[in-house]
């Protein structure tokens, strides 16, 4: 049912002072009932009609200007418990004046701070598994064909499985420097560093996972020196790898193309796999976070339905929707691009690193 539009009626919010409004109450109230006393004396009324029909009216008067002053507080009281209940969308109506108005208004801004932080950590337990899932499945791998006898544990092997276990301690502190992201307060270290290896590295890992494609890499020219934070970068390369990999046919190709931009030290990489591809409508979109099954299902973007073989032969399922957006995130922080880019046939994805954005950014902060 309805409420009665005089319960939302707030006449005395262009007031800037509590005091006021309690004055223009008074006054009012006063001016009501003697104005009431003069026409009942003048159309003789008796006095005790005329004091019920005065106090009435008085109370009226009283109850809708009362009313618009507190109901701010009544506002503020239901969201205070929907937020108790883990409800912060809850939105106080501000437009008085005075200081309740002021107060509904700083109510507001610690409602969308609650809001903004319950979604971080909401954020960040989804970062953590998505992020830590890859360096785990590539050890299991490596500890399931020992077992089984598929390899022998020497040093090589062993070397591997140390190796995964460095990354999980890298992705540890990554992942609480992502958590900051958002905040502008995440560290970066940029620093000069041969591609080629770096690339080998970063594709030497995915192979290890049991990626049912073949992995080509090129990098122009074959010094090439560039400008980045190598930790931040390999959270990039890796994820659009993983993101190539789950959307290519078995024995598909994936390709990783490293070139220099017009400026000596900047960088431009391109992971290209033999997918289905990105509809054109729907390019920016894969980039959005929690975008996944169904709603690239069709598109072929991280956390499609698709599945992959993964380690030990496995067959998996999609990610959850956070790898492009993560690998975004990275890229945004050396102030670069991310975009899919025009291709033939399945995916192209492009990231653009400047020589020198990275470091007038850590400067910046």
């Amino acid at each position: 049912m309805p409420r009665p539009a005089w319960l939302h009626a707030r006449p005395l919010d262009p007031l800037r002072s509590i005091k006021t409004k309690l004055g223009v109450l008074v006054v009012t109230s006063v001016f009501v009932s003697t104005l009431l006393m003069i026409l009942g004396l003048r159309a003789e009324v008796q006095f005790r009609y005329m004091f019920v029909v005065t106090s009435l009216a008085c109370l009226s008067v009283t109850l809708l200007l009362a009313h618009g002053m507190t109901s701010p507080l009544r506002e503020m009281t239901a969201a205070a418990r929907a937020m108790a209940r883990g409800d912060y969308s809850r939105r106080v109506r501000d437009t008085s004046r005075d200081e309740v108005g002021q107060l509904a208004s700083a109510f507001n801004r610690m409602a969308s701070d609650l809001e903004q932080v319950d979604r971080h950590r909401r954020e960040l337990v989804a970062n953590v598994s998505h992020e830590l899932r890859t360096p785990i499945a590539g050890l299991q791998a490596l500890l399931e064909n020992m077992v089984d006898g598929v390899q022998e544990p020497d040093k090589e092997h062993l070397g591997q499985a140390l190796t995964q276990t460095e990354r999980l301690g890298r992705l540890v502190a990554d992942l609480l420097d992502l958590s900051r992201l958002d905040a502008g307060v995440v560290p970066l270290r940029p620093r000069e560093f041969a591609v080629r290896p770096f690339l080998e590295s970063v594709l030497r890992e995915a192979e290890a996972l049991g990626h049912d494609v073949v992995f080509v890499v090129d990098v122009e020219p074959a010094a090439l020196n560039a400008v980045a934070d190598t930790e931040r970068l390999h959270q990039v390369v890796t994820n659009l790898l993983a993101n190539a990999c789950r959307h290519s046919p078995p024995g598909g190709r994936v390709s990783l193309h490293a070139h220099q931009e017009d400026v000596p030290g900047s960088l431009r990489l391109e992971v290209q796999d033999q997918g289905p591809g990105i509809p054109r409508e729907e390019r920016t979109r894969v980039f959005e976070r929690f975008i996944r099954g169904g709603d690239r299902s069709a598109i072929g973007g991280e956390g499609a339905a698709v599945p992959y073989r993964g380690a030990g032969g496995r067959r998996e399922g999609g990610g959850t929707g956070l790898g492009l957006a993560i690998a975004r995130w990275a890229v945004d922080l050396h102030g670069g691009e991310i975009a899919v880019a025009e291709s033939l046939y399945g995916c192209r994805i492009r990231v653009v690193l400047p020589a020198d954005a990275g470091r007038a950014r850590q400067d910046a902060g």
